[in-house]
């Protein structure tokens, strides 16, 4: 169990893993998460789930290296076993034929947008995906995203591919064309989201956004993923991960994102340590 059929590089830092788990292939749907312990010393940390096969049984994963776990879980080889995965956690996506939707995906936030988008393509809807990175060079999912959406919007910071821009500013641009969607979806950072949520209140659509905050046991217990959402404190972990965009309080979940990381950086900074060290000795 939990053992990794494959493993691939993306981009700079950003892999994509397979891993075999039945009991949680079998059950998964759009927009939901697992939590991930790559070792027993290692901390639990969330991961949406970017697809799944229920009759071959694997999930399949996408992430960053940016901390001591991700670059742990980075490290598994195919063949090896991940220490502890428990999901699928939180509330599936609400999938309805709504018209016209808009998917929004910055960054690693574009691979969980991909069972997003094909989900609502599925029943139906019209489905415009604008997805963006800082660089062409991290783009990912671009084909997969092309192959679930009507139409793709591509943006980097750069301008080394599609348009130079963030997300928000295509978003923008659609909107004052007169594009009027019937819903805009979004994942990804925080600000882009943040900026996504305030053009899209502007012209009156709705528009969810699934939220990416810290987490230790994604059940609601240990508080670490609370949020404000119209005024009200909420666990994303399983009231969501998806709210109402307009009513998050954005600038308290980025304050809240950035607690901790200048403890993450000196942890990251001591395990680059210690390879280096290993790698010494061999």
């Amino acid at each position: 169990m939990n053992k990794v059929l494959s493993k691939k590089v993306l981009a700079p830092n950003v892999k994509e893993m397979d891993v075999y788990i039945p009991r949680i292939a079998r059950v998964a749907k759009p927009g939901q998460f697992v939590i991930v312990m790559p070792d027993e010393k290692g901390e639990r940390i969330p991961l949406t789930l970017v697809d799944w096969n229920s009759f071959e049984g694997w999930i399949r994963l996408v992430f960053l290296e940016i901390g001591v776990t991700t670059y742990k879980l980075g490290l598994k080889e195919v063949g090896e076993s991940l220490y502890y995965i428990v999901g699928p956690l939180g509330n599936p996506t609400y999938v309805g034929k709504f018209g016209t939707v808009i998917i929004v995906g910055g960054g690693v936030g574009i691979p969980a947008a991909y069972p997003i988008a094909r989900a609502f393509k599925e029943v139906g809807n019209y489905v415009i995906s604008i997805i963006g990175a800082r660089t062409s060079k991290l783009l990912i999912y671009e084909d997969r995203i092309r192959e679930v959406s009507n139409e793709v919007h591509v943006t980097t910071d750069d301008g080394s591919k599609g348009f130079k821009g963030f997300t928000s500013d295509m978003l923008a641009n659609l909107l004052e064309s007169g594009l009027k969607p019937d819903l805009i979806w979004m994942v990804g950072p925080a600000p882009m989201m943040k900026s996504c949520s305030a053009i899209a209140k502007k012209y009156g659509v709705k528009a969810v956004a699934s939220l990416n905050p810290i987490m230790v046991c994604g059940m609601g217990m240990c508080g670490a993923c609370r949020v404000t959402v119209a005024g009200r404190t909420r666990f994303a972990c399983f009231e969501g991960p998806e709210f109402d965009a307009d009513k998050v309080d954005w600038d308290e979940l980025i304050k809240r994102l950035n607690m901790y990381r200048k403890e993450e950086q000196e942890a990251l900074n001591r395990f680059r340590g210690a390879l280096a060290s290993i790698a010494m000795q061999r």
